[in-house]
């Protein structure tokens, strides 16, 4: 049987025998054990992939105005949604597109609705507004998402940063294949015979060849000489440039 200790370490040591060779510390801590450096909260084998793989392409050409997106959803190596729909109006005059959350565009397309309200006809200013705000709020400026927006006069990108963007080309892209289709789309526009839809779906189709993360079932938003807006959903069949 095993009979009660008392004493020092050095004392215990003695009374149980234990010859020199064994290493023991000087001192007992009769402490509970810490945990701090296990990770027993902390599972980095599994994690949530993040969803992500956007194009959207506005092109301006002859007081019109054609807004494509492809419908492609990735998470990690697999499509998750091949007919996501990223484009929307904004009242009766303003379209509108997102790369990024779902959620937090959405958030911000409300927000962005409440300025142009505020200010009607004024494109620029509501877009510079919602930026400060974004920007500066302590909730909004978490929110994750890159914005296109566009009416019969004006096309803006609107970011996290606090930019307002307005290009001089008439063409803007945003998203993982956004810099193919710009690129095209820049190409393109010398192009007379072709109108801004032309031109957006066919630099959105080279995008979808060339980037992984964006497919051909595209939607599309216009708007007319007019100002009236159309909108559709296309897979495009391209003709050849006479």
């Amino acid at each position: 049987m095993l009979k009660l200790c008392r004493g020092t370490s050095s004392q215990i040591v003695r009374s149980l025998g234990l010859t020199s060779n064994v290493m023991l510390s000087n001192k007992i801590n009769l402490q509970t054990p810490k945990t701090q450096n296990r990770s027993f909260h902390a599972n980095t084998s599994f994690k949530f992939k993040e969803m992500h793989g956007t194009t959207v392409l506005c092109v301006r050409k002859n007081n019109q105005v054609a807004l494509v997106a492809d419908g492609q959803v990735t998470q990690g190596h697999c499509v998750v949604k091949g007919n996501a729909r990223k484009l929307r109006t904004i009242g009766n005059k303003v379209i509108a597109g997102f790369a990024g959350s779902t959620a937090d565009a959405i958030a911000l397309f409300e927000k962005l609705e409440q300025k142009i309200d505020a200010h009607p006809g004024q494109l620029k200013r509501a877009c510079v507004n919602l930026a400060k705000e974004w920007r500066t709020d302590k909730y909004l400026r978490k929110l994750d998402a890159v914005l296109v927006v566009a009416d019969k006069d004006e096309s803006l990108l609107i970011s996290g940063t606090g930019d307002v963007l307005e290009p001089p080309t008439g063409v803007l892209g945003i998203g993982s294949g956004g810099e193919y289709a710009v690129a095209a789309a820049t190409a393109l526009m010398e192009f007379e015979q072709l109108s801004a839809e032309d031109v957006a779906n066919r630099a959105m189709k080279i995008a979808a060849d060339i980037c992984i993360y964006t497919n051909s079932n595209f939607t599309r938003l216009n708007i007319r000489n007019d100002g009236l807006i159309e909108q559709n959903e296309t897979y495009p069949v391209i003709t050849p440039v006479e």
